[in-house]
């Protein structure tokens, strides 16, 4: 029964990653910008319509943290932003081989761990790949700074991606033997 479920909370983790630009981009880093950015769209418009690529804005939330609007074109955290025509294809295409690769190893799972973490892989490069499709990269707005030290901006996708990795190490590690044991 549970492995039904496991496809349906890629899915919202999809809609969590768009929902999340959308809001930051419509309800937060517009209005920042000025009455010249125009309006904020609804989500269903700003989801298929083309809205075109607001500037760079920050807004401070608290003294270690922004909201930002920045465009990246690489992976994660702005790796392999090279800034070439075809990346974005290239990056889209790749995410959506490993993702469909994962949706295999989804359906197989007898896990509710391993489920929940290549659900959340999935839903964070589909979420990405949405991005690339729609805007040639991918929206970035989560900005820390402690201490001196700048982290990358990035997105609930990103987040998706490296908590299920996260997961499924530690579900590797800790669990696939004890599971293996057991039966």
């Amino acid at each position: 029964m549970f492995k039904a479920s496991f496809p349906f909370l890629a899915f919202l983790f999809v809609l969590a990653d768009q929902l999340s630009k959308w809001a930051v981009t419509e309800m937060m880093i517009r209005p920042a910008l000025g009455p010249d950015a125009g309006a904020p769209l609804a989500f269903f418009a700003w989801l298929t319509g083309a809205p075109p690529r607001l500037p760079f804005a920050a807004v401070e939330v608290l003294p270690f943290f922004n909201i930002v609007m920045v465009w990246n074109k690489g992976v994660s955290f702005g790796l392999f932003n090279q800034g070439s025509d075809y990346g974005p294809l290239l990056l889209s295409f790749l995410s959506l081989v490993i993702a469909g690769i994962f949706l295999v190893w989804l359906f197989r799972t007898t896990s509710k761990l391993q489920g929940l973490a290549i659900a959340m892989v999935i839903g964070g490069a589909i979420g990405n790949v949405i991005d690339r499709a729609r805007f040639g990269a991918v929206v970035d707005f989560l900005d820390v700074h402690i201490s001196g030290y700048h982290w990358p901006a990035f997105n609930i996708a990103d987040s998706c991606i490296c908590v299920g990795v996260f997961l499924l190490i530690i579900y590797a590690f800790f669990f696939e033997t004890r599971e293996k044991d057991a039966r």
